[in-house]
């Protein structure tokens, strides 16, 4: 489960701001901001509520009560937000733009590295374990 800091600062980068950004908007120093980001810091009250504002978020989530940082967010806001993210939006919106041949060679692709991935990380104890046990062996996967 993502920390409060992770929370705050990956929350930050979705809104395209920089920690002197994010701080200037809510009115605490680069240092604050960047103690919480790093779980160095915990802020007050008062400094969470103007994180809240500024992030868009709830402080139930930044506190890790709920793992839904936008419970106000509609399908078409949702939508909006994720085309106007600085790295994902400009992937987006050339999926949407795409010929359908290519969406579904995109999506083939993605559900093969996903299959990939998960594969790997299943693999990866098995492969601890062998090591653990034989520790001299090593092989390259």
């Amino acid at each position: 489960m993502p920390t409060l800091g992770e929370r705050i600062k990956h929350l930050r980068e979705i809104k395209g701001l920089s920690q002197k950004e994010c701080s200037l908007q809510t009115n605490l120093t680069v240092v604050q901001l960047s103690r919480y980001e790093t779980n160095h810091r915990k802020p007050d009250p008062d400094a969470l509520g103007r994180l809240v504002i500024v992030l868009g978020t709830t402080a139930d989530y930044l506190i890790g009560l709920t793992t839904n940082p936008f419970p106000d967010v509609t399908p078409d806001h949702d939508e909006h937000f994720y085309l106007q993210h600085p790295v994902h939006g400009a992937f987006f919106r050339k999926y949407l733009h795409a010929p359908d041949q290519l969406k579904d060679e995109t999506r083939q692709f993605f559900k093969f590295i996903s299959e990939q991935s998960r594969a790997t990380k299943l693999d990866y104890p098995r492969q601890h374990d062998d090591l653990r046990k034989n520790p001299n062996r090593w092989e390259a996967h």
